[in-house]
């Protein structure tokens, strides 16, 4: 599975949550109508009905039926993906950096034939888009790369910390890598490395050159 962006609806819920944190929408106090709340966000009546019921999951609002929906709290505790996606990118880093080599080792064990073609899908297109020097398609390729090991990895917390944490990497490659591939082609053959080790099922060697493309150890 690829990345995937916010939902309008995630959208909708972060920004009622900021306006209930500065006070523009009180404790106690009903929300705007829906035509109200569309206008606003500029977004349709099913994606501020699903801000509304993330938020109500959350204990933040509180929908009374034929009255409104109405502020019962400011006690939000913040999703690891807003969280992450306000840190600072070394801590993003950091953060999948503890996780590469677990994962690697992991999906060395657990991973299945479908989820190893995904591997080898996303490591050619990698190379491939790499050699086009297409930045952007490259860069998606290569966390796609890392997600789909991750997705092999046969643990669903792990999964699923890891692509929060990656849906942030792609800031840093935008800003480090002045939108060319070339550490992406010299890179390359150690990725294909990490594939070869998963293929053949050695954990071991699997999380050492996971550590390794961590490290920035690509000759």
């Amino acid at each position: 599975m690829q990345i995937q962006r916010k939902t309008l609806a995630q959208e909708v819920a972060e920004r009622l949550i900021e306006g209930i944190l500065n006070e523009e929408y009180p404790v106690g106090e009903k929300l705007p109508i829906e035509p109200e709340l569309m206008k606003i966000y500029g977004v349709g009546r099913s994606s501020i009905r699903e801000a509304i019921k993330i938020l109500s999951i959350k204990g933040v609002l509180s929908v009374q039926q034929g009255v409104g929906t109405f502020v019962v709290s400011k006690n939000i505790q913040e999703s690891l993906d807003i969280q992450m996606s306000k840190a600072e990118i070394e801590e993003v880093l950091e953060v999948r950096s503890l996780l590469d080599s677990k994962i690697a080792a992991k999906a060395a064990i657990n991973h299945t034939e479908k989820e190893l073609k995904a591997i080898k899908a996303y490591l050619d297109l990698r190379e491939q888009l790499a050699e086009e020097n297409k930045a952007q398609e490259c860069y998606l390729a290569d966390i796609n790369f890392h997600v789909a090991i991750a997705e092999a990895c046969g643990n669903t917390l792990l999964m699923d910390i890891y692509k929060i944490a990656s849906k942030n990497i792609l800031r840093s490659f935008e800003t480090n890598h002045n939108n060319n591939t070339h550490s992406f082609k010299i890179s390359q053959n150690i990725h294909t490395e990490l594939y070869n080790s998963i293929e053949s099922k050695d954990p071991e060697r699997a999380a050492l050159i996971a550590q390794k493309i961590v490290e920035k150890l690509y000759y």
